[in-house]
């Protein structure tokens, strides 16, 4: 059987790539399920979520710049 050139390619992008191949994967599922199957109390605990991990990248940003 003959395998399709553009599955092939993303398989080595993936093989070399396997840590953003793993970014994109989480973020696409994190996306479906706020899109798809999340309840009002999910979002609730996500946007808590989304506020403290804004606020360590804001941390972290301010130690880089004032280094």
């Amino acid at each position: 059987m003959k395998k399709n050139p553009q599955t092939e390619a993303n398989k080595r992008w993936q093989a070399k790539n396997k840590e953003r191949a793993k970014y994109l994967s989480a973020r696409s599922g994190a996306r479906s399920f706020i899109r798809d199957h999340a309840l009002e109390e999910d979002l609730d605990e996500l946007m808590e979520l989304i506020l403290e991990r804004k606020q360590v990248l804001l941390e972290m940003k301010i130690n880089q710049d004032g280094m």
